[in-house]
């Protein structure tokens, strides 16, 4: 199973995961960042590398999280969504976000 991104990153987009990706397979939003599970090795480098820890297996996702899996996959070939090779800074104001649960209402899907 593929590695998803959880709501945890909504109003962070940290991506220090993306930098170790060794299949380049991170896909960014306005304010989230998704794993393409069609290019997703299953290799788990990422997850270590996520400071709020948003980055789980597809397999072990918890039913309040189950949703990810298939946004995850949608929102890695929407329109306007765009590959993520390099690391970049977080979102402004990624540090009163990181802490918050439930962020899915936060979403946006259009830049």
């Amino acid at each position: 199973m593929p590695f998803i991104v959880t709501d945890a990153c909504i109003q962070c987009k940290y991506t220090d995961c993306v930098s170790v990706c060794p299949m380049d397979c991170f896909v960014e939003g306005p304010n989230f960042v998704v794993i393409d599970p069609e290019g997703c090795i299953d290799c788990s480098v990422c997850v270590p590398q996520c400071p709020v820890d948003a980055i789980v297996n597809a397999a072990e996702v918890s039913p309040q999280q189950a949703e990810f899996v298939e946004l995850n996959a949608r929102l890695a070939r929407a329109p306007g969504w765009r590959p993520l090779t390099q690391a970049k800074a977080p979102m402004d104001g990624h540090e009163q976000w990181a802490g918050v649960a439930g962020k899915r209402a936060h979403l946006r899907l259009t830049w």
